[in-house]
């Protein structure tokens, strides 16, 4: 019994928001419930429009005692769906309940519009019977009882029917293969009609489904044999197996008179019937219209975020269906895109939103009379089509850009900035601001010169006595130094590592083994090998960095052995070792996603530091999935950075004649020209994320050869195929948005040129909001395990 709805007695549109974690370019099933009951006790039938996106889908016309529920098959091209409920005069919209269900793989497929099921029949089934659907339907099809074929009568049986077996992707629920109906005594035929009744303009366009399966043990040499004549076009000769399902369709039909008329019919040879054990007839709706521009969108959106702007009207669609939200003008392109903005008045508080400079193609703009501080962006003056600009009454300061005052006494822009008391609308201000700082800036240059003078003398000193200075164990190092750095002798590494028992690794500098020290902590000790190629110098370099250089994202240096030919580095003991090994395909421990995507803040963390927290800045080269280690709680770090090249500017690079990187992850400018700088690092980065995304190594290993991780991805991406591109062993548990998300801040790194790459910063920031969206899904989900948005309990009669 349905005792529970939502109505909707403001505004003119209301919005369903549904955010499916497999996002766009999916089929997906929706069904909306609604019951009026007389629940305001005025006893009147009530009528609105149902909009699935920004299309038209149904009038709901619901009296007194009356329920009903639309369905629709829809393909969706945007990773949000919006179900909008339209007040057209005649009642207040209201609804009981809504489904969504993800249609995977089902054959119902088509980008050309959303089919709309008309008729789900279950023939021979009982008249008594609840109609079938999810969990008996895979598809959440539902199944009626109450259809009949002229002069038919019913067969049925209990054996089972395997469908899991089957390779009929149309997978109907047993119960309904179960029962059938043919033709009674004397007759060879089967027919139905049925006749669609609407008002829309336009030549409506069916798909017919018919569903068979053989539920009679039929005599050696008895044969079922039929045909299929739908409007008049004959299909056929049929025949069916035993207990095994055959769906014969869809076949499209596209007719004026809005009726669709069918017959099975037996052969002339067919000893018996025909059969039929259900149907489906759907109709194909159009879709004339594209939902807004999505950078339009993404814009307003975080606009709408940014002021915590709470309008009635600010949901669903910007620009459709309709109408738009108030104080915004959409063009009529399809898809349309966002002209005009008016947030006048709305107490808006804080800077000029950046994501009001996203919006290319507005033509106004006016956000007078608000509370916004800060300053006017230059970047409006970029804007192509901006013809007008109110920012009065605001509390903006600083200079007015020069190119925005061009632009207005141009007369290509409409300025106004009239109430800004600290705003300086003159040339000479910007005169002013810039000569205002010289003294100071003179006053700053000549002390950090005389640091940097400083400095270089203490390095000068360092470098002279670094043997005796800062490796002696006996003397020791400074006392800032030697509480986090503890010189070891080659005695107590033997001890320590119990004369070398356990390797945990190996790489250029030696092997690695586990130890233990006195206090209970378990180290990495890494030995310089007799043959290592890394000599005397590289150890000292590792040490002297590893000894300045900390943050939570890079393996901390405990301490170091040097004893003439017995040279060690004792290291944290990481618990997971490293990420190569967790993204095995034979790994016990498979990374879930939100864990890969904490892992790449992590990585971007510990190698932001190093090229934008030193000073000089420090690049790796050779940041890859092995150099990446984890603790017990997944935390990584980056590890094998002591060999970096630290550059005296942020700018310059340095051309090395020594191979740097590993096959797969080293930029290729680099390989072409020499030139190392952090953007090698940053391709190498992306690569790294490449593997997180994938589960694949950079070099994918093939009948041909090997295939590199980019060449793999590219046409996948071009094909929009995220689900090829994602690991398969994450088995769907991830959001698709977020991680198309990710695969883009990737593809950011590795352009072939480095200038076309992204700084460390700018990812990081990207991939925590990538981390963001991925947290906000998982919490939706917990909320909504199937996307079933249950608006009351035992809404809805019993239709299972």
């Amino acid at each position: 019994m349905i005792n529970s709805l939502r109505i909707f007695p403001e505004g003119k549109r209301n919005c369903y928001t549904l955010k499916p974690r497999e996002g766009k370019n999916q089929n997906y099933y929706v069904r909306a419930f609604f019951y009026y009951g007389n629940y305001d006790s005025k006893n009147h039938a009530h009528k609105f429009d149902l909009y699935l996106g920004v299309n038209y889908w149904a009038t709901v016309g619901v009296e007194d005692r009356q329920w009903k529920y639309y369905n629709i098959i829809h393909y969706s091209v945007t990773d949000t769906i919006y179900l909008c409920l339209v007040n057209t005069g005649f009642g207040v919209p209201f609804i009981n309940g809504l489904d969504l269900r993800f249609m995977n793989d089902s054959p119902y497929r088509s980008k050309n519009g959303s089919l709309s099921p008309v008729e789900q029949a279950d023939l021979g089934g009982h008249q008594t019977q609840s109609p079938i659907r999810y969990n008996d339907d895979v598809y959440d099809r539902t199944w009626r009882v109450d259809v009949n074929l002229i002069d038919s009568v019913s067969i049925g049986t209990e054996t089972n029917i395997d469908i899991q077996g089957s390779d009929d992707p149309y997978r109907l629920p047993v119960e309904v293969l179960r029962t059938a109906v043919q033709p009674r005594n004397g007759l060879n035929s089967l027919s139905y009609n049925y006749t669609l009744v609407y008002t829309e303009n336009f030549t409506p366009e069916f798909r017919v489904y018919f569903h068979f399966a053989e539920i009679e043990q039929i005599a050696p040499g008895k044969l079922r044999e039929f045909t299929i004549t739908l409007n008049g076009l004959k299909y056929g000769p049929f025949t069916l197996e035993y207990l095994k399902p055959l769906t014969k369709g869809p076949y499209k039909l596209q007719v004026p008179e809005d009726q669709v008329r069918f017959s099975i019919d037996a052969t002339l040879r067919s000893d018996l019937p025909p059969i039929l054990n259900a149907f489906e007839i759907c109709i194909l709706w159009p879709l004339p219209h594209s939902p807004t521009n999505q950078t339009d969108v993404d814009a307003i959106m975080a606009i709408k975020k940014a002021y915590k702007i709470d309008r009635v009207d600010w949901q669903g669609d910007p620009c459709l269906p309709l109408t738009t939200w108030t104080g915004l003008q959409c063009n009529n392109d399809n898809p349309p895109r966002i002209i005009s903005l008016n947030l006048s008045s709305s107490q808006l508080s804080g800077n000029i939103a950046v994501s009001l400079l996203n919006l290319t193609s507005i033509q106004s703009l006016d956000l007078s009379n608000n509370e916004l501080t800060g300053t006017v962006p230059e970047a409006f003056v970029q804007l192509p089509d901006l013809t007008i600009l109110y920012l009065s009454g605001n509390k903006l300061t600083g200079a007015v850009p020069h190119s925005l005052k061009e632009k207005s006494n141009s007369g290509q822009l409409q300025l106004s900035l009239d109430g800004n008391l600290d705003l300086c609308k003159l040339d000479t201000c910007e005169k002013k601001q810039r000569s205002f700082p010289v003294q100071v800036i003179a006053s700053v240059i000549s002390v950090s010169v005389l640091l940097l003078l400083s400095i270089i003398t203490i390095f000068w000193r360092l470098k002279r006595g670094r043997l005796n200075v800062l490796l002696s164990s006996s003397v020791g190092l400074s006392l800032s130094l030697k509480s986090k750095n503890q010189p070891f002798t080659y005695t107590e590494i033997v001890s320590i590592t119990n004369n070398f028992q356990t390797i945990i690794g190996e790489g250029g500098f030696g092997k690695v083994y586990l130890g233990n020290l006195n206090d209970g902590r378990q180290v990495a000790v890494k030995l310089l090998s007799q043959s290592s190629r890394q000599g005397y110098k590289e150890f000292l370099a590792e040490v002297q960095l590893l000894m300045i250089v900390h943050h939570r994202n890079l393996v901390s240096l405990v301490g170091y052995c040097n004893e003439k030919e017995n040279m060690a580095l004792v290291y944290e003991y990481m618990e997971n070792g490293n990420l190569k090994g967790q993204l095995l395909e034979n790994s016990t421990n498979m990374l879930n996603w939100r864990a890969r995507l904490q892992i790449a803040v992590d990585a971007a963390q510990g190698l932001e530091y190093l090229h934008n927290g030193c000073r000089p800045p420090i690049v790796h080269r050779d940041l890859k999935s092995s150099n990446i280690l984890l603790t017990e709680n997944l935390q990584a770090k980056i590890a094998d950075f002591g060999l970096s090249k630290a550059f005296a500017n942020e700018g310059d690079s340095h051309v090395t004649t020594v191979p740097a990187g590993t096959p797969g992850y080293i930029d290729p400018e680099f390989r072409a020209s020499g030139n190392l700088n952090k953007k090698s690092d940053v391709y190498s980065f992306g690569i790294l994320l490449c593997e997180l995304i994938t589960g694949q190594p950079p070099l994918i290993r093939g009948h041909q050869g090997h295939t590199h991780i980019l060449q793999w991805v590219s046409p996948l991406v071009e094909r929009g195929d995220i689900l090829s591109i994602i690991d398969p062993r994450l088995q769907g548990e991830f959001s698709t948005n977020c991680a198309w998300k990710a695969l883009e801040i990737a593809l950011s790194c590795v352009p072939p040129t480095s200038i076309q790459r992204s700084d460390m910063s700018d990812i990081l920031g990207e991939l925590k909001e990538c981390l963001a969206m991925e947290m906000s899904s998982e919490i939706s989900m917990r909320r909504s395990v199937e996307m079933s948005l249950v608006l009351g309990t035992n809404m809805v009669p019993n239709i299972r």
